[in-house]
């Protein structure tokens, strides 16, 4: 009596997460986090120092990894860069908008000049919002049955005004509109957008204003006590992607301790 042999249904490859300032700090955190729940990583930064380090703990995850040099400002090479991604990798699910810089120097609000500003927007702002417009039309053109989101790591900052870094925070209070805008628009195609703000996060970023930082959570600032760790930011990114808030699509998450709760 013959017996048929069994039908073997094709391995689905891994989800594909596309992290930018991905080397280090929060970035890295998030890589690797992904990686744990599944995903490949692209790997995006405006340099590779580090970058080996990231890829070989997210590899170690059993994820594959591939690091992509590109400076975020330059948004004329996005959409080169999305199809080179893609490419490689196969389609993108995620996109997390990590990648970001602060102000070139605190100080006087009335002494910003255009510089300092002109760089902090075209980073944190304008580049933003030119590679999520190009993976958004990828993701639209190509749909999926993954679970497809965008989240954009942006700041307390985006509420809490510090007059002396005002770039840094007009530019952060714009991704928040942008997390709105893309959410709309991407709502009818089931790719859910969000937005994740972290407090004060023990990161390269803040080694400069650490020891302030340290005096001010010692008196209170915020009401966990702590500093932020940039695994509390990738937990919280973690929990958007993977498809499980869906339907809380436009959303904002503070990861700050409470820092940002109004208090008499």
């Amino acid at each position: 009596m013959a017996t048929s042999s069994p039908v073997l249904t094709p391995r689905r490859a891994p989800p594909l997460a596309l992290v930018t300032g991905a080397r280090r700090g929060i970035g890295a955190s998030i890589a690797i986090e992904l990686a744990t729940r599944g995903f490949d990583l692209a790997l995006i930064d405006i340099d590779d120092d580090n970058a080996n380090e990231t890829m070989a703990a997210v590899e170690a995850h059993g994820a594959r990894a591939r690091f992509y040099r590109h400076d975020l400002a330059d948004s004329a090479a996005h959409r080169a860069l999305v199809e080179r991604i893609v490419s490689d990798c196969g389609p993108i699910t995620c996109l997390v908008n990590n990648a970001g810089v602060s102000a070139g120097q605190r100080g006087d609000l009335l002494e910003v000049d255009e510089q300092s500003y002109d760089r902090v927007v075209d980073i944190n702002m304008r580049g933003t919002f030119f590679l999520t417009q190009a993976v958004a039309r990828h993701m639209a053109a190509i749909g999926s049955e993954d679970s497809r989101s965008i989240v954009s790591v942006s700041s307390v900052s985006a509420e809490l005004a510090s007059t002396e870094r005002g770039e840094y925070c007009m530019s952060k209070a714009g991704l928040g509109m942008l997390t709105k805008l893309f959410a709309l628009r991407l709502a009818p195609l089931a790719i859910g957008v969000f937005e994740v703000r972290p407090g004060i996060i023990r990161t390269p970023m803040t080694e400069g204003v650490a020891a302030r930082y340290d005096e001010r959570i010692a008196g209170g600032i915020v009401p966990m006590k702590r500093w932020g760790a940039p695994q509390d930011v990738a937990s919280a990114v973690a929990a958007l992607v993977c498809g499980q808030m869906a339907f809380a699509t436009g959303s904002v998450l503070n990861v700050d301790g409470a820092l940002s709760v109004p208090r008499l």
